[in-house]
């Protein structure tokens, strides 16, 4: 049923949570595989740049996924991890229906009400989006 899994992350969000429902999905079908898509928000990164310098910034953004990457190992999950920079709704969505994945698994921010309605939550923009069913863990 889900073969094409599509983790979608800044690092951040739920941490392994995610993780554990997308491995979870991936053991239930032989050929399953997980695709860990790491979306830098370009409007943070800057600053993150300026704050830290770049090293700093990528070694930071390796520590967040290195999580990842040891639960999906433990599990026994085949993965593989993309990086990609832009704006995380578009980045996810444009990546989902490009390589039509089966599902897309991702965090819930957690934005208030306000918030939500004045900017949106990215995962309500993913689902808005994407070919495929999103399964968001809060």
């Amino acid at each position: 049923m889900f073969n094409k899994i599509l983790l979608a992350t800044d690092g951040t969000e739920h941490g392994l949570e995610t993780v554990k429902r997308a491995a979870h999905l991936a053991s239930i079908e032989q050929d399953a595989s997980v695709t860990v898509l790491y979306v830098i928000d370009a409007n943070s990164s800057k600053h993150d740049v300026i704050s830290q310098g770049s090293i700093g910034v990528d070694h930071t953004r390796y520590e967040r996924v290195r999580p990842i990457e040891e639960q999906l190992n433990f599990k026994g999950v085949p993965y593989t991890l993309e990086m990609v920079k832009g704006d995380p709704s578009r980045e996810i969505s444009d990546y989902a229906n490009r390589h039509e994945y089966d599902i897309v698994v991702m965090g819930s921010r957690g934005l208030n009400a306000f918030q939500e309605v004045l900017l949106g939550s990215v995962s309500h923009k993913v689902t808005r989006e994407v070919d495929c069913p999103v399964m968001i863990i809060k």
